[in-house]
């Protein structure tokens, strides 16, 4: 019963148990139960439409994934990557979940393991907003800070080893532990929500990427579905995803992390599915910021940077639909609160400290909203 095994195709090191045990089987139901009833007793998410000109005849909703009970887009991976380790055996009583995450999907993951009674290590940059370390704590994981973003997988791995317990990995396995043709993912629950609209079908759908997996999941459903949508994925700074897709280079790479949390990273994602996706953007982080300023002004919300990243985009491609003299509609998400960032994105001594000037970008939303021209 003590023997360290690797979990079938994790490479994890986990505690040789017996998957016959009575009362280990009694447990993996009962985890299981759990986490599915989480589901059950909870609502769809809203979407939001974002005020814009009437005569343009084009409409822009944003999917406010942060009214989820841990108050991010990251509470569906984390259920999806639960089940998808209970029922492969991999999650087992007292061992510990290790996961390397910029926040938010740590922030989840310490809820499920929490509710199925398991430790929770969260392996972070020690950039990441202290408001989320809190929540980590809060659902009573641990938080592991490096001081180099791109060891995070390494020190994850290892902290699994020697603890005999499970790495999430949720790079890799994001675009696989979601079920993509259905189930209440996100993706159905858009064209559900859309049903009654004047254009249920949408041009663009907008999502940032920080796995890949929400990208994913929307552009395989599109395709499954034969929509006529097509999926862009912004992309921050410091990060190598729209590069790597320009180029068609898997190796690419980015010597440092993103500012903004939860979207970019410094190397190809395993989960990140470029041949999926119809276009990328690489917005400057000011840009970002500007968007998610100008959101709260539009619609009294706050959100996290890369719900800008994600407006951002949304707005500029509708300035091209307007130019075209196109109509539809246009969806983009809400990933986050922005009450986790209050000392971040939505503080102007780290702007200067940053050195950030989001004017320019905050001038060019402005224009384009009262004039439907997208300054060059």
């Amino acid at each position: 019963m003590s023997d360290a095994l690797a979990a079938p195709g994790t490479g994890t090191p986990t505690l040789d148990v017996d998957r016959s045990d009575p009362d280990y089987r009694a447990w993996l139901k009962d985890a299981v139960r759990k986490v599915q009833a989480d589901s059950n007793r909870s609502a769809d998410t809203h979407l939001l439409a974002f005020p814009l000109p009437g005569q343009w005849g084009i409409d822009l909703y944003l999917k406010d994934e942060s009214t989820h009970p841990t108050g991010s887009l990251k509470h569906r991976l984390a259920r999806s990557l639960f089940l998808y380790g209970l029922c492969n055996g991999w999650i087992h009583p007292g061992s510990p979940v290790i996961e390397a995450s910029s926040g938010s999907t740590a922030v989840s993951e310490a809820y499920f393991a929490k509710l199925i009674g398991v430790p929770f290590i969260a392996v972070m940059p020690r950039t990441t907003s202290r408001q989320k370390t809190r929540l980590i704590e809060f659902h009573g994981g641990r938080c592991h800070l490096v001081d180099d973003p791109r060891t995070v997988y390494e020190v994850s791995a290892a902290l699994a080893e020697e603890s005999g317990g499970h790495y999430m990995d949720q790079f890799t396995y994001a675009e696989r532990a979601t079920d993509w043709r259905g189930n209440n993912n996100i993706a159905e629950s858009i064209y559900q929500q859309l049903r009654l609209e004047r254009f249920p079908e949408p041009t663009w759908i907008v999502a940032t990427a920080g796995t890949g997996g929400t990208s994913a999941t929307i552009a395989r459903y599109v395709h499954y579905m034969q929509y006529d949508t097509r999926v862009c994925v912004p992309d921050p700074e410091n990060s190598c995803f729209f590069d790597g897709w320009l180029a068609g280079d898997p190796g690419a790479s980015s010597d440092c992390g993103s500012r903004i949390e939860g979207i970019g990273r410094p190397r190809m994602e395993p989960s990140f599915l470029p041949g999926a996706i119809d276009r990328m953007m690489k917005v400057p982080d000011a840009a970002s910021i500007a968007a998610l300023r100008a959101l709260e002004r539009a619609i009294g919300r706050r959100a996290g940077g890369s719900t800008g990243t994600g407006l951002w985009s949304a707005l500029k491609i509708i300035a091209e639909m307007v130019g075209q003299g196109r109509t539809g509609s246009v969806v983009t998400l809400i990933c986050d609160p922005g009450e986790r960032y209050l000392d971040k994105y939505y503080s102007d001594a780290w702007l200067a400290e940053q050195g950030l000037d989001i004017e320019p970008y905050a001038q060019t939303i402005d224009t384009f909203l009262a004039t439907g021209d997208w300054p060059a």
